[in-house]
This record gives C-alpha cells, structure tokens and sequence, in this order.
C-alpha cells in the first residue's frame, strides 16, 4: 500500500488527503496547528464559498495568476465533482449570485465537519500541532519529513501548507521554505486579494459604508489599468469589499512596475446613468427639494454618510439652498457622483490577504499530476503554487481539485 504524507490540513490538504485515501493509500496528514481547516473557517465571510458554477473556461479565466496551468486539474475534478462531494457527504449546497455556491447552512464549520467525517471513514490518521521543519530527500527523491515531534517516511509527499495570508490560521509560508530548499523556485509574493489603504484622511467619514452596483476604475498615469462592477465597503484605512479586491492585484503589479507612481482608484457612484441623464435626475430632486439647502436634499440620492463627503467636494456650500445652485456648482457635484476619486497609498500587507500571488514557480509542476518535475515523490497543491484568481469561489476550487489531483497521483493511480 502506497504510503503518503500530506503537510497542511487546509481547504487543498483535506481534499489530498480524501482523494489519496479513496485511491488507496495509507494516508498521514500533518498539520501545525491544533486543528484543521482554519482559514476555511473564514472564507466567504464565515458562510464559505465552495465553488463557482460557472464552466471550465470561466473557471480558468477567472483564475487570473497562471489560469491555463489549472485546466487539467480542472477537468479532472470539476465544480460539479465538488458540489456531488459535499452533496453526497450529507451537505447541500446553494448557488447564488454570481454563481457562488455556498453550504445551505451559511456555515463553514459544516464544510470542516465533512473533512473530518471523510477522513474518519477514510481512515486517514490526523496529527495536528506537527510543524515540518525539513524535508527528507535521498537519491533524489523526496521519502520523509522531520517535524518537531518526529519523523516520518512515505512513498509520496504533498506539500499543501497554502500562502502567506492569515498566518494566524496556520498559513504562514512554510510551504515556500520547504520548497526552496528542494530546488524550486519561488516566484515573490505579493498580495492578490487585499484592501487598499488611501491617502485621504476623509475616509474616515466613510467607514462601514458599503456600495451597491458601483463601479471602481483602476486609474495610473491617468490612464485606465483595470475596473470591476459591483460591491464595494469602506474602512477606516481605504477600501475594501469585492471588487476592491479584485481590483488589488493590479495595484499590486502597478506599484511594483513603478513604486513612486501615483495610483488612484474612482469611484463611479451612479454607473447605470449617463452624465446628461444623471443630470436630468439631479434637476429633478433640485426641482422636488427647491426650498431645502442642499445638504438635506440628496437623500434620495446618497445614502447619508455620503452626502456631506460628496458637497464638500464638490466646492459647494452645504447650507446653499437649492435653488441657488449655479449650473457650474451641479456639474462639480455630478462629476464627482461619477468620478469619486481616492489615491492609493499601498496595499494593506500579505498577511492580511485573503489570497497570495506568487509562490512555488508552475513550471516546476506537471500541471496533470501536480507531482514536482525536480523531485519524483513530491507534489504540491493549492495556494503554495503560483496560482490566484478573483473571489467568487475560484481560489477554493483550485485547492480542491489541485487537491485531488495530487492525491490520486501520489496514491500511484
């Protein structure tokens, strides 16, 4: 019996682990801290989001860092194997908008409850609070760990340890290490899906506002480097929610390119209108609202914490009374209802991100097996490669079918 060793009992470790078992091995999971399936447990905001429902091309497009290196692995294990598993393991599933699927529970401790349940049945032997300090490589070929308790041989290895965000989770970039000492190469980290701190002190008038159906431009040297449609939250730093997110990664690579450019992100409040039609809707409030000054009559606008930060921007006078505003003062306003305009500091640091970018190089990975091309016996999984992708379930489905991949490889079959 084929004997493997997982290192990291995360959302890619649990799934190796259940698919090297289901083939046949004889299966020993180590994981750092006292517990498995610790930043699962965050994910989608607590309610974990499993997959996205969308096909396989939009899967890998979706997967933006290294997206086609994914597609056999997923064709090999779909969204839909992964909704039959959870499914079949007794947790129905939903799918929501933008085809994120969810446990019907709301509950990702429901997901790590099937991991664990699965791996009881599969006979899977679980230490926890087993930290791998090295890798055990003879003739070339990885056969064992040594953790800080003790050591361990095997016919094959799956590293599975994920990035460098949350390390309060367990994911703290051990996987890199034990990586780099066998050879690989690391492509630099950098935070994928993160918030964004802004130069403007005024964002504090903000916090805990969030934005429906916006739209947020990525804008460096005055020219469009991305934008995304949707939500959006701010903070007491910057900016946050989904489409900040996704929209991080690009920041990222601008700041990179070029760390003294000014990056800026606007903010579109009213996408849907035009600026002439934004205007007509304007006149109309101003026609309903003539006598009220002007900072009690966008209410129907703006929702509240808004309306004072978007006046004083505008140049007006906030006690103005409505039929007192010059045309030049509404077009002050109306640009900047569509053109709310931040200025990017940094992004907020690689621990903090919900994905990181970078890591062990795909080219040192058979993309069909996940099995090492330096060393025979070891394969990776999940996050500790150099693979990342928007939010909306792709990041798990590429831990859960890289996942399975290895563990079907490394249980020889």
């Amino acid at each position: 019996m084929q004997q493997v060793l997982i290192i990291g009992g995360g959302a890619a470790g649990l799934m190796a682990a259940v698919s090297a078992a289901q083939y046949g091995a004889q299966v020993t999971l180590l994981e750092k801290m006292k517990d498995v399936g610790r930043k699962l447990l965050i994910t989608g905001k607590g309610r974990c989001n499993l997959t996205n429902n969308c096909d396989i091309p939009e899967l890998v497009k979706n997967m933006t860092g290294n997206g086609s290196f994914l597609y056999s692995a997923f064709h090999a294990f779909t969204n839909q194997d992964v909704v039959d598993f959870f499914n079949q393991a007794g947790l129905p599933t939903k799918v929501e908008r933008g085809g994120r699927v969810f446990p019907v529970s709301d509950q990702a401790k429901d997901v790590i409850s099937i991991f664990t349940k699965e791996l009881s049945k599969l006979q899977v032997n679980v230490k926890t609070n087993q930290t791998v300090k090295k890798l055990i490589i003879e003739d070339g070929r990885a056969v064992g760990v040594i953790t800080t308790e003790a050591e361990y041989r095997a016919d094959a290895i799956i590293i599975t340890t994920g990035g460098a965000s949350y390390p309060g989770t367990g994911s703290s970039g051990d996987g890199y290490r034990l990586a780099q000492a066998a050879g690989h190469t690391i492509v630099p980290l950098k935070p994928s899906l993160v918030p964004l701190e802004v130069a403007e002190e005024w964002i504090t008038e903000l916090q805990g506002l969030s934005l429906k159906n916006v739209t947020a431009t990525v804008l460096s040297a005055g020219k469009k480097a991305a934008e995304e449609f949707g939500e959006m939250l701010f903070t007491h730093y910057g900016l946050s929610g989904p489409i900040i997110l996704s929209l991080s990664k690009k920041v990222s690579e601008l700041f990179a390119a070029a760390p003294d450019q000014e990056v800026t992100i606007a903010i579109n409040l009213k996408p849907a209108l035009s600026m002439e039609t934004l205007d007509k809707r304007l006149q109309r409030d101003f026609a309903k609202f003539t006598r009220k000054q002007l900072k009690n009559s966008l209410h129907e606008l703006l929702p509240a914490k808004l309306i004072p930060v978007v006046i004083d921007l505008s140049f007006i006078d906030p006690d103005k009374f409505v039929h007192q505003i010059t045309k030049e003062e509404r077009m002050r306003l109306l640009t900047i209802l569509q053109h709310l305009t931040f200025t990017i500091s940094q992004t907020r640091p690689v621990a903090e991100a919900i994905v990181t970018a970078g890591g062990v190089s795909t080219k040192e990975i058979d993309a069909r097996t996940m099995e090492s091309k330096l060393i025979p016996g070891l394969f990776f999984a999940g996050e500790v490669i150099d693979i990342d992708g928007y939010t909306g379930g792709f990041n798990l489905q590429a831990a859960f079918s890289t996942g399975y991949v290895a563990g079907r490889s490394a249980a020889g079959s």
